[in-house]
């Protein structure tokens, strides 16, 4: 190859690269971060992405504003970032649902879990709770096993939103017990929990986060949990196993993602201050002692790992509920 043509290719490779070097170089000076919650405001999602960006603008000295756009099981928020400029202004708070369940619950997915994000953190695991309303008049599984299988009426839950761990909780319970049930799929946890504490809704799978207070407050009863075994936030509460249904055990987890193609340095960058933040007290204390979580901080490898066992194990079980988007 001539030299100065292979001189004018080279020059070339490099003004390529030149943008996304000086990207990196400047981030995050140029504006504002947009962390994306692809739920509606109060549930884990929400707190997680609120209490990350609040500590990630005192970190990077830039503000960090929370924009929540829920819908689809968290699909509409999850195609939102996966459009966004790689450029590390634009972040989201995915969960089990928008990064392993959607990829299977839908048939015509308008993103790709893998393909069109960066993995930035795995954040947290959550105990899902069974909730019912104090209306029932009932106090554990088997006597709500026992109501469901005598009473039609009463076979609706609620969840989050069609595609998340809770809604596939539902169908597993309904399984499991062998009775019919009827999922009725809300834009998210704090309107479907509305419901269920009022009665419009008899029982539902959430986490522990935004239930614990309704429950404390005697709005909602907590009858078990869904994890192998008894939570430390409320010791009290049996398992699932325990309570009678065999083999069900389900937690959800949270992580941080950005667009494909962020470069490198950036997610370095964001996960080096998640993690710094994740181990902070006032947010070990917020997110542990108050809400149950179980703090991880893993690095954008170890949630790449962890997607790549999680998607075809959703896949699965999906397809043995028999789980349809609501």
């Amino acid at each position: 190859m001539p030299t100065t043509r292979r001189t004018a290719l080279l020059a070339l490779a490099s003004a390529t690269l030149l943008p996304r070097a000086a990207l990196a170089e400047d981030w995050p000076a140029a504006k504002t971060i947009t962390y994306v919650v692809p739920f509606t405001p109060g549930g884990s999602t929400d707190i997680i992405g609120r209490t990350l960006a609040q500590k990630l603008g005192e970190a990077l000295k830039q503000s960090v504003i929370v924009d929540n756009k829920p819908g689809q099981g968290g699909g509409i928020g999850a195609s939102f970032v996966a459009k966004a400029p790689a450029d590390g202004y634009t972040l989201m708070g995915g969960t089990i649902s928008t990064h392993a369940i959607n990829a299977s619950l839908y048939k015509n997915l308008s993103y790709d879990p893998v393909k069109d994000f960066e993995p930035v953190c795995l954040v947290a695991s959550l105990p899902n709770v069974l909730i019912i309303s104090p209306s029932l008049g009932v106090n554990t599984v088997a006597e709500l096993i026992a109501l469901l299988k005598k009473d039609p009426s009463k076979r609706l839950f609620a969840s989050s939103g069609a595609g998340t761990s809770t809604h596939l909780a539902g169908e597993m319970f309904g399984d499991m017990v062998g009775v019919p049930l009827t999922h009725v799929p809300y834009k998210g946890t704090p309107p479907a929990l509305t419901d269920v504490a009022s009665g419009q809704v008899p029982f539902m799978f959430d986490q522990m986060t935004a239930a614990l207070p309704l429950a404390k407050a005697g709005r909602l009863k907590l009858i078990a949990v869904t994890t192998g075994k008894r939570i430390a936030l409320a010791p009290e509460l049996p398992t699932m196993v325990e309570s009678g249904v065999a083999g069900f055990e389900m937690s959800s987890w949270q992580a941080v993602y950005a667009p494909k193609g962020t470069p490198k340095a950036i997610v370095q960058r964001l996960n080096s201050e998640i993690v710094k933040a994740l181990k902070s007290p006032d947010v070990h204390a917020k997110l542990v002692d108050q809400l149950g979580m179980n703090i991880v901080g893993s690095s954008p490898e170890e949630l790449a790992a962890h997607m790549a066992k999680e998607i075809p194990r959703w896949a699965e079980l999906v397809k043995k509920s028999g789980a349809m988007p609501g």
